[in-house]
Order: structure tokens, then C-alpha cells, then sequence
């Protein structure tokens, strides 16, 4: 208790001066001070930051062999291979539609027929299987349907999806999907 008494009466002191300063000086030159003083404070805050980003330049960058080295794009060749290889069976189209089927149902749509389409391609030596598939359910339930018939088949592509709704009130959507299925000869 005496400390703090002590630091009371020697700072009262200073206080009586700093009032009498301000008085006689004015409010200018008391701002003009507090501006020197904060100049001061903030550059001695800055010092040190300052020479630590100094040092942070100062260091060498790193090696080009210390940075990892990103794997080389596969070339015109390896994408074809992989191209190939990704294509379904012909023979096993109708597996393919099955599974599209059962998807379907999974996704609570109601989906009755398709209309199916081989085609080939004399170019790429692959054949196109074109289903189209009149669906109808809620939104997202089709939609639900159409990403997780492009995930069990890999080598499919949706190419067109159209919607048709009755009234705006009518929670359950018509849909026409058309689904293409990228297909190989069995070796």
C-alpha cells in the first residue's frame, strides 16, 4: 500500500506540470505534441518489424530441386489409351440400361420405357448407345438420378436434360433425359 501511495505522489507532480504546459502553450501545441509523441511510439513499433521483413528478403530462395516437381501431363497417346479403356462392352449394354433402371427406381422416379439408339462411329471405332428416358418425380430426386447414373456408369454422358411441369403446384416434374453410353467391341 505504501508503493502505490509513493507512485500516486510522485506522479501528481508531473501531472501538475503537464496541466500548467497545456494551459500555457494552448490546445495547437498540446496536439502538436501528442502527434510527436504518437510519431515516436509508432516508430519505434515499426523498427523491429521492419528488420525482421529485412531478414525475411535477405534469405535465399528455395532450389528449384527443393520444390516438388509436379508429375508431367500424359501425352496425346496415354490420354487414347485411357480413353479406350474406359469405354463399356458393347455386349453388356443392356446391363448398362438395367442399371439405369434400377437407379431410377432407387430415386423413387417412375420411369416406364426408353428409347434406345445404336450408332458407330467409323472415325473412333467406338459405338453410341442412345437412351432416352422419360422420368417424372420431384426435382431432386431427378437430378439425384442423373449424377448417380453418370457415377455407376463411367462411361455414359448426359446430353440432354428437358423438364415440363403441369402447374406450378404440382410438386412431381416430367423429364426427358438422354443418356449416351460410349461403347467398345469385347476384345
Amino acid at each position: 500500500m505504501k508503493d502505490s501511495a509513493m507512485k500516486e505522489i510522485q506522479l501528481a507532480p508531473l501531472m501538475l506540470a503537464l496541466r500548467l504546459f497545456a494551459m500555457r502553450t494552448g490546445g495547437a501545441a498540446c496536439l502538436a505534441v501528442a502527434l510527436l509523441v504518437a510519431g515516436v511510439a509508432t516508430w519505434a513499433w515499426l523498427l523491429p518489424q521492419q528488420a525482421a521483413l529485412r531478414e525475411e528478403l535477405a534469405r535465399p530462395l528455395p532450389t528449384a530441386s527443393a520444390l516438388a516437381e509436379a508429375p508431367l501431363p500424359p501425352t496425346a497417346n496415354e490420354n487414347l489409351s485411357l480413353f479406350y479403356a474406359t469405354l463399356g462392352e458393347k455386349r453388356h449394354a443392356e446391363q448398362q440400361v438395367k442399371t439405369l433402371f434400377d437407379l431410377a427406381g432407387k430415386s423413387n422416379l417412375a420411369l416406364n420405357q426408353g428409347e434406345y439408339k445404336f450408332a458407330f462411329d467409323k472415325a473412333s471405332g467406338v459405338t453410341t448407345y442412345q437412351v432416352a428416358l422419360p422420368v417424372k418425380g420431384t426435382y431432386r430426386n431427378i437430378w439425384q438420378f442423373a449424377l448417380e447414373a453418370l457415377a455407376a456408369v463411367p462411361f455414359a454422358s448426359l446430353d440432354e436434360v428437358s423438364f415440363r411441369r403441369d402447374t406450378i403446384a404440382d410438386p412431381a416434374v416430367e423429364a426427358r433425359l438422354r443418356i449416351t453410353l460410349f461403347l467398345k467391341e469385347a476384345p
